[in-house]
């Protein structure tokens, strides 16, 4: 709570001032707790919503824009507003909203930022759930954009209006009438330079060895107390406590502190994977993300996401805590998550939530979420204290198990899962059981390889060349060195080769062109499973050959 009170006392908009001065705080700290600290400053597109203003007719409605909206001109535009319900693809496919401005239902989010700029429309006013108004960074670039990626940015100005004004507006839609409507939107994006903290603390003198990496964003929207501020909090005090039990450590904890999550759509973990790509390929053993621990009445402990091979770690941490029973969900495209294309399994984010009833538009970490409001008062100390507790059980288990718990049996589990739908469809027009008895060869030998008679350090190099190979065919749509949008993605991506194949007529004329593109995303799971297995393989051999001998 003492390190909330000094993370309350500054409003940490990425790349100003005042988010630098709070990393040195961080820095401090750090460095106190015994970690060998280095402050990074790399160059991010970050964008920094100023102004709004949405008016109708007469009135003035209270309003934000977003990070990553259009800038309207300085005299603003004026457009009829036209009703798309909660933007899914149908409803924009309905009606015509080229050079017109859309009135979507929810909080701003980046599919229909993108649907808006795809269908020609010049504005978005989006009706919050509540009276508050939430603030999104709505583009659907992960990290900074590239020339290749520049384009997908949203084209239209985009504001959130409050509940009760936007049924009003709703209402008129719906009754046919045509609502002028004005806009004015400022923004300030552009590059600037951000920090970002590295401080790491190894088990032994030794350059390369395996560390597991911990992270957090830093940078919040206004005061962000629990919106990074009590995430950092576990942070620090998770760092510190381990750092007394050092000496139990196999393997080293490097501890990072992102800017541009919050501005620049995760710019900062993005920057960082890329440019560390080579000794987080080499030495990374997986990757814990914390965010937005302790809110007051936050008291559901079974939602929060993980990776296949981690769900039985977070489940046996949330147990042995709360007694409460992890869902295993599986992890989205959110939370600083930059890391699958390296190959490093990686849990959490978001950890604690707002019970819900199925329905409810609140948001579930709470109703101060991304608003003004995200204050201390919004911290509850006792559950700071239980989620941090998860944390710690957590990484002190990735830092000291002579084996990592990288289960990918269950992994396989769920590939085994995916083939099997695919091999009554897809598998009319390719054959796929090659793919199966690689899956489940790789069960049989995950499961073997966690009781092998070889040595631990053999076991864990072989379960990360497997995740190296199975992290980013299950997690992103197979290209391990960019990263993919930041949009929702089905299970297992990297099959959607398969998929288009399957969802395809047999009798359809263009089932050649496809069966083409199916065997090639054949062939990228079939050589990623080969080398899992491989690697699997020869530490069984091993064991094999030191128990014949």
């Amino acid at each position: 709570m003492a390190h909330l009170g000094e993370f309350a006392r500054r409003v940490k908009l990425s790349g100003t001032p005042e988010e630098l001065e709070s990393f040195r705080y961080l820095e401090a700290t750090m460095a106190a707790a015994g970690f060998r600290t280095t402050m990074l400053s790399h160059d991010a597109y970050i964008s920094l919503p100023r102004r709004s203003e949405v008016r109708v007719g007469g009135e003035t409605l209270p309003s934000i824009t977003h990070s990553m909206s259009r800038p309207t001109p300085a005299a603003g535009l004026t457009a009829p507003l036209v009703y798309v319900g909660n933007g899914d693809p149908a409803a924009f496919a309905a009606q015509d909203v080229a050079g017109k401005i859309v009135l979507v239902d929810g909080i701003a989010l980046e599919d229909v930022a993108v649907a808006a700029s795809r269908a020609g429309a010049v504005g978005q006013i989006h009706i919050s759930p509540t009276e508050q108004l939430y603030e999104m960074c709505i583009s659907p670039v992960w990290g900074s954009p590239s020339q290749h990626t520049r384009g997908a940015l949203p084209t239209t100005a985009i504001c959130t209006i409050a509940h009760d004004a936007g049924a009003r507006l709703r209402q008129r839609c719906r009754a046919g009438e045509t609502v002028e409507t004005f806009m004015v939107t400022e923004v300030d994006t552009g590059w600037r330079k951000t920090p970002l903290l590295v401080a790491e603390l190894g088990a032994a003198d030794q350059p390369d060895e395996p560390f597991v990496l911990f992270s957090g964003h830093h940078d919040t929207w206004h005061f962000g107390v629990m919106d990074n501020g009590s995430a950092n909090a576990t942070m620090l005090e998770a760092a510190r406590l381990l750092a007394g039990a050092r000496a139990t450590w196999r393997r080293g904890l490097r501890v990072c502190f992102w800017s541009g999550h919050s501005h620049g759509r995760y710019s900062g973990s993005a920057w960082y994977a890329d440019e560390a790509f080579e000794e987080l390929d080499r030495r990374g053993v997986a990757h814990v993300n914390i965010d937005s621990t302790g809110g007051a009445g936050a008291s559901v402990m079974t939602n929060s996401a993980t990776i296949d091979e981690l769900k039985g770690l977070a489940a046996e941490a949330i147990a042995a805590i709360t007694d409460q029973v992890h869902a295993g969900n599986r992890h989205g495209r959110v939370a600083d998550q930059s890391f699958w294309g390296v190959g490093l399994p990686s849990m959490f984010g978001s950890l604690s939530y707002q019970p819900r009833a199925p329905g409810d538009p609140l948001p579930r970490l709470g109703w101060w979420w991304h608003t003004p409001c995200d204050l201390i008062e919004h911290i509850d100390a006792d559950n700071l204290v239980r989620d941090t507790a998860i944390v710690v059980r957590v990484l002190h288990r990735l830092l000291t198990a002579p084996v990592l718990p990288l289960d990918y049996a269950a992994c396989a589990d769920s590939l085994l899962a995916e083939l099997a739908g695919l091999e009554k469809t897809a598998g009319r027009s390719l054959d796929l059981r090659g793919l199966r008895a690689a899956a489940e060869t790789l069960k049989r030998r995950a499961t073997a390889a966690l009781t092998a008679d070889a040595p631990p350090a053999a076991v864990n190099r072989a379960l990360m060349r497997v995740s190296r190979a199975l992290v980013p065919l299950n997690y992103t749509y197979g290209d391990r060195f960019r990263h993919d949008p930041a949009l929702d993605h089905p299970a297992w991506p990297s099959l959607e080769g398969l998929r288009e194949l399957a969802a395809l007529s047999p009798d359809s004329p263009d089932l050649p062109f496809y069966v083409v593109h199916a065997r090639q995303t054949r062939n990228r799971v079939a050589h990623a499973l080969g080398a899992a297995n491989a690697a699997l393989g020869d530490v069984l051999s091993d064991a094999s050959t030191e128990t014949q001998s």
